[in-house]
C-alpha cells in the first residue's frame, strides 16, 4: 500500500509548479490508473480481514471517503493532500494552551484574525513582518474601493509598482 500511495506522491513531485491544466492532465494519465487499481487492492482487503476488526473499520473510513480523495483527479488546482494546510495550523495548536490568557472572547478574535492574515502572508511566499508593516503603513491613506490590492496574494505586485513609481 505504501509503495502505491509513494508512486502518486512521485508524479506529483514531477508536475509540482506546472499549470493545473498540465496537472490535470498528467493526474488523469498517470495517477487515476494508479488510484482505481488502490481502490480494488482496498476493496479486496476487506474480504480478507475479520469485517469487526480496526483494520477493517479503517478501510471502510477510506472507501467511504473516496470521493474526497479522488478531487484532485478532478481539479489540477487541488494538492494530493491538505499537508500545506495542516503545516499552517500547527502554530496554532502549539499555542492554544498560552491563548487561553487571550483576557477576553474579543481578543481571542483579534488574535485569530492576526494569526489567519500572518499564516496567509506566509503561505503567499511572504515574510509576514514585513507584509504587515507595509500594510500598516500604507492603510491609513489607501483608497477603500481597493483595499484588495493590499491582500498577502496581491501586495508583492503593488510594492514592485510602487517601488517604481518612488
Amino acid at each position: 500500500a505504501l509503495d502505491r500511495i509513494g508512486a502518486l506522491y512521485d508524479i506529483e513531485r514531477g508536475i509540482n509548479g506546472q499549470p493545473p491544466e498540465i496537472r490535470l492532465a498528467a493526474r488523469q494519465t498517470q495517477s487515476k490508473p494508479k488510484v482505481d487499481a488502490f481502490r480494488h487492492w482496498a476493496e479486496a482487503q476487506l474480504t480478507r480481514i475479520p469485517g469487526k476488526g480496526d483494520l477493517a473499520t479503517a478501510f471502510r473510513y477510506g472507501l467511504s471517503r473516496w470521493s474526497s480523495l479522488c478531487l484532485f483527479l478532478e481539479d489540477g488546482r487541488v494538492a494530493i493532500d491538505n499537508n500545506a494546510a495542516e503545516r499552517a495550523l500547527r502554530p496554532i495548536g502549539v499555542g492554544r494552551r498560552n491563548w487561553l490568557f487571550a483576557g477576553a472572547d474579543t481578543g481571542a478574535e483579534t488574535l485569530a484574525r492576526a494569526m489567519t492574515i500572518i499564516e496567509t502572508a506566509k503561505m503567499n511566499g511572504l515574510d509576514p513582518q514585513a507584509y504587515l508593516t507595509d500594510v500598516l503603513d500604507r492603510i491609513h491613506d489607501h483608497k477603500i474601493n481597493r483595499l484588495d490590492e493590499l491582500l498577502p496574494w496581491n501586495w508583492s505586485t503593488i510594492t514592485a509598482i510602487d517601488a517604481k513609481a518612488a
